[in-house]
């Protein structure tokens, strides 16, 4: 599936939030080998370098096109290195110090084995934080699903271009890392997006969980479905009176150390 960089960036203040709230969570002081995973732009990768000055950061990402526009974003000096690799088989080497994954790890499956999968790639003491939506019940997203099947797009022609499974509750986290793990700290948080423009909602979907349906369907099942959509969207989400729309969006976050 090819990703839109210019998209997803729409809504760069809301998506870094939590990005930034999961890396205040980090209690490292010098790590010397970072992985952003899931780089998506890079935006995430420059901040752990800054943050981390003299660690060698690796940006890695399954897109060629977020991975293009990291590398455009380029500034003089920079030593980030960029890697295009597959999540679920990558392997650190040198092992990692933080492997950090911010709205990334929820597009792959298997979490029983991916993540214990990803703690063997740290160094002992080394932390892995992620952070992942779990919005699955909300209006958001079920409407996505409800749509869909109502029309029989689900499951036949949903095939090209697969979903993320819904991600499971804290205490499926907890069972499956705390036997390996030194620490863990686990926590949900609700943010409150204040959205502006027509339509707000959708927008900030269609780059993300909507973007593999509207790629499975046909242009105009994709108008008609985008209409519906747009339709159900503004009545769970109506504008308030001063024409803002108040978008809550619910994350599940994971700082484990080994």
């Amino acid at each position: 599936m090819a990703w839109d960089p210019g998209q997803y960036l729409k809504f760069g203040g809301e998506r870094l939030r939590p990005a930034l709230d999961l890396l205040a969570r980090v209690a490292l002081d010098a790590p010397r080998n970072v992985v952003d995973l899931g780089c998506g732009a890079g935006a995430l990768a420059r901040i752990l370098a800054a943050r981390f000055p003299a660690a060698s950061v690796v940006g890695l990402d399954g897109s060629d096109e977020m991975l293009a526009a990291a590398r455009q974003g380029a500034k003089p000096g920079e030593t980030i290195r960029w890697q295009r690799a597959d999540i679920a088989a990558w392997r650190a080497d040198p092992p990692a110090d933080l492997i950090y994954s911010n709205a990334a790890l929820h597009w792959l499956g298997s979490h029983d084995r991916l993540f214990p999968h990803l703690m063997a790639q740290l160094a002992r003491g080394g932390v892995l934080a992620v952070q992942m939506p779990r919005q699955h019940e909300a209006p958001s997203h079920a409407l996505i699903d409800r749509i869909a099947a109502k029309h029989g797009y689900l499951p036949e022609r949903m095939k090209r271009n697969p979903r993320p499974a819904p991600v499971p509750p804290p205490g499926f986290y907890y069972d499956l890392l705390r036997p390996l793990t030194a620490s863990l700290d686990i926590w949900e948080t609700e943010y409150l997006h204040v959205l502006e423009g027509a339509d707000p909602v959708p927008e900030f979907t269609r780059s993300t969980t909507l973007k593999p349906v509207l790629e499975n369907l046909d242009p105009d099942d994709r108008e008609a479905y985008l209409a519906e959509y747009r339709a159900a969207c503004r009545l769970a989400y109506p504008p308030r009176p001063d024409g803002r729309t108040l978008f809550a969006f619910r994350r599940i976050f994971i700082v484990a150390v080994r």
